[in-house]
Parts: structure tokens; sequence; C-alpha cells
């Protein structure tokens, strides 16, 4: 029961005191709220679930609230959020239960009050889901393996971690519900992302694995990925991939016995293989010698490199490690002018972020290539900070000619060719006839043009003021990649020039 709360140690006014004892009390009421909705959940009560519903939702108004005011202890709310909601999943909370939790300042509860507080309204989920009621903890080994996973993470792929926590931030709205849905912990969707990808939706291996979370083309078939009659292929789609990836893992963990160190094995090495293996090993787990050696050395290490960063994700404070801040509030770009993603990238600059927003445009719109033609009135999935970055500098000024005129640059134009000219004398028929000049010939349009090395669809549309998509339908090119080669000859089919 939260009864009272000492003063903070600094200086805080009469004023500020009173302010965090009113948030208190509202908390108390709330606590109050949901252990008696939980009492009418057990008995069946009609309204008891959304009386629990209306309380959580006020212990998220009190904590955004308790995030603003100065001298409100939050650690110790997000403890009781985090014990709450625990009740609500495993029963009434036994005698001395501990606040802080086992790991003390650094462990799984101190994690919580370093996460959550940029998480704000979401703050009860999130405190429910990053604490001890995530359930990743207790699904895992965490042995010398792991720990050597995340030693490689926190020395040579630190950047690599960093970057991918950068570029799932972004992402969270997208891919998060989907695992959430399948009551997955979100640790694993970002170990796997992380590991797969690090975040890049069109990466490709060269075995023709694809997207954020990596699916063969065979296997995303069979979980709703692939070609969308478009030319687009839905494995590069963060929302579908996590879909596909939760749905994937959740069949693996049903055939084997819900253990992850096996679910993970069978999404690097093959699900025939990791079956075969848990059916003939009696129940032994993944880390027994007759298991693990069974699998490749890609799969050796691929399972605790994914419990790795899924640690760190759940951990970051007691390994020193201090992750971005992300502002990803989405929002919608509508373009003004015709641009491509290339052409942001330049006008947005770096804004408050390291690398700019060209992998974020690009996460965000997986179906549009860099260099791709965007027609003014086009919608982009991006950010509040993205939006108004691009009406400050994408619209007009110096930085959006600067940006246009990079885009525009052809390298093929900066080289000069040069060769002998042969003069032609006139036949002398009549020295003394007046020569009339013959009248000069206007050359005729391109019908057609044979591309160089370097250009884009995009480009020579630029080049001859076509529309990009006119230009690929006259030539049978197919978007979005809108693949062209050196030497291609192309229609310049309803091209002004």
């Amino acid at each position: 029961m939260l009864c009272a709360f000492s003063s903070p140690a600094v200086a805080q006014s009469k004023r500020d005191k009173a302010a965090a004892d009113v948030l208190y009390q509202r908390m108390q009421a709330a606590e109050a709220k949901y252990r008696a909705a939980l009492v009418g959940i057990a008995n069946a009560d009609p309204g008891a679930q959304a009386a629990s519903d209306a309380a959580l939702e006020d212990m998220e108004d009190v904590m955004a609230a308790c995030m603003k005011q100065r001298g409100c202890q939050a650690p110790t709310l997000l403890a009781t959020f985090k014990r709450l909601l625990k009740d609500g999943a495993e029963g009434p909370a036994g005698e001395g239960d501990d606040d802080v939790g086992e790991g003390g300042e650094y462990g799984p509860a101190g994690a919580v009050a370093g996460t959550v507080a940029v998480d704000v309204p979401e703050a009860a989920r999130a405190a429910h889901l990053l604490g001890e009621g995530h359930g990743f903890d207790r699904m895992v080994q965490f042995n010398p393996a792991v720990q050597a996973g995340i030693r490689r993470w926190l020395t040579d792929m630190r950047p690599s971690l960093m970057d991918s926590y950068e570029n799932y931030e972004y992402m969270r709205h997208l891919m998060w519900p989907q695992f959430e849905k399948a009551g997955l912990p979100e640790a694993l969707l970002f170990g796997i992302m992380a590991k797969e990808s690090n975040g890049r939706v069109h990466s490709t291996s060269r075995a023709g694995a694809a997207g954020p979370m990596q699916f063969m083309y065979a296997t995303g078939l069979r979980f709703g990925l692939g070609p969308d009659g478009t030319g687009f292929d839905t494995r590069y789609d963060p929302r579908a991939s996590a879909m596909a990836s939760a749905a994937y893992l959740n069949e693996r963990m049903g055939q084997l016995n819900r253990n992850i160190e096996l679910a993970l094995a069978a999404y690097n090495g093959g699900e025939g293989r990791a079956l075969r293996v848990y059916r003939g090993a009696n129940g032994a787990p993944f880390w027994d010698e007759s298991v693990y050696n069974q699998f490749p050395a890609e799969t050796r290490d691929y399972v605790p490199m994914v419990i790795a960063a899924a640690w760190l994700y759940l951990h970051p404070r007691e390994y020193g490690l201090k992750f971005p801040k992300v502002d990803a509030r989405p929002a919608t770009l509508r373009l003004a002018q015709p641009t491509s993603i290339y052409q942001l990238a330049i006008c947005l600059g770096t804004g408050d972020t390291r690398d700019g927003y060209m992998r974020t445009l690009r996460n965000l719109n997986p179906r549009y290539q860099p260099d791709g033609y965007l027609a003014a009135g086009t919608s982009l999935a991006a950010t509040t900070r993205i939006v108004g970055l691009y009406n400050r500098w994408c619209t007009q000024g110096r930085r959006a000619e600067l940006a246009r005129t990079l885009v525009n640059s052809n390298v093929a134009s900066a080289i000069v060719r040069t060769g002998r000219v042969e003069l032609v004398q006139p036949e002398a028929a009549d020295a003394t006839a007046a020569v009339t000049p013959a009248p000069a010939a206007v050359p005729a349009k391109p019908r057609s043009y044979r591309v160089q090395r370097g250009e884009t669809l995009t480009s020579i549309a630029r080049k001859f003021e076509c529309d990009t998509g006119d230009l690929a339908d006259a030539n049978g090119i197919k978007a979005p990649r809108f693949a062209i080669r050196p030497g291609q000859q192309l229609a310049l089919a309803g091209c002004r020039q």
C-alpha cells in the first residue's frame, strides 16, 4: 500500500511539496480503485474491467504530472506501478513485497525508472513490460555465452547497438504493437532486429533474407510477406515484418515448449533442424552439449547475441549504457513540391541527431527509393521534428535550392569529350556564284535515349522533363526500384525536351 513519501534531499519549496503530496494522494486513490477492480474481476463483475482500465489511466495521468513536478519521486511511483500490475497478472501481492526489486538501484526496477521516464504517458504499461513483469529474464538462461555477447555489444559492436536502438525508436509504434498483441516481450523484438539488420529495413543478406526481421522469400510467403502487386516486397515493411516475426516465433515456441533459445535457433538455423534436435533431446535445453553442438556455428553465435542485445535493452544502467534520446513522435509530411528522399536528407540537415534523417525517412517509407521522384502532394511518414525542419528549410531558400542542385547534378556532364574536327571544303563549281547558306536544321526531339553510366531513371526523367512514373511505364520498368542499366535504350514518351 502506498502510504507516505519522504521529502527529497534537495531543497524543495512548500508549494512544490504540496503539489507533490497531491499527486501522491491521487496515486493512492487510483491504487485503491485498481485493487477494488481486481476483486470485481475475480467475482465476474461486468463493470470491473472498465473500472480497472480507468484506474490505470488515472495512474498514467499521475505519472505524466509527476514527471513535470519538481520534487515528485517518479521512481517510487514506477515501483508502485510494477507491483500493482504484477498483482493484476498474478493475483494479490504477498506481504513484504519489495518495491525496489532484487537488482537494487541498477537492477530491473532501476532500469524501469531510467527507461520509462521518456515514455510518458504510457508509463504504466511500459513499467510493467520493462520491469519484473516483462517475463524475459525468466524465459532465457543468462550464462557466460550471453555475457560474451554483452561484451561484444559494448565494445566493437557498440555503434551498431546504438544505431539499432535509434532506428527502432523511430519504428517502435509500427513494430512493437505486433509483438505486444502476440504476448511476446519487446526486448525480444529489439534483440532480433538488432542482430538481423540493425534496424535498416532495406537490409538484404547474401542468402536472400530481407527486411528488418530478415525473412527468406519462401518463409515470408507463409506468413503473409512478399510481393503485394505494386512491385513492393512487404518483407521490407516494418509493421508487416514485425507481425510475421511474432507469428513465426509463437509457432516455433508452440512446437518447442516455449523455449526462446530453441525458437531463436530455429529463426536462424532453420525450423526443421530445430524441431528435429528438440525431439531427439529428451527435454535437454539449448545449452546442453548434445543440443548445442547440433547447430551450426552461426546459430550458436546468433542465439546468445540476440539475448545479449535484449538484456541490454532492459538493463542499460547496469552496464553504464545510455541510449540516445529520440524524438520519434509520428507525423505525416505532405510534400509542397517535387523532391526525393535524397533531397530531403540534404535540406533537413542534422537537426538534433547525429546522422540526420536519411535512414529514418527510408525506414518509415520503405516503398520509395532514395533517388525516386516524389510528386508534390505525396504524403510521407515522418516525425513532428522532421515536419518542422521541412517547413523551415526545404520549401524555399538557399538550402532548399542547394539540395535541389546537388540532387540534380549528373556525373556524366562533368566529362568533357574532345576530338579532331575535319573541315570539309565545298566544290569550286562556280567561284563567282554567291554562296547561299543552307537553312539551319532544327534538331528533332530525341525519341529514345541510351542510359549512361551513373544515371538513374529519376535523373533521366529530370533531364528530359518527364514524369518518372510515365517513363517507367513506357519502358516496362517496375516500381519502386526503377532498375536500369548502362547502355539500355529508353523510349522518351511524354518528355518535353
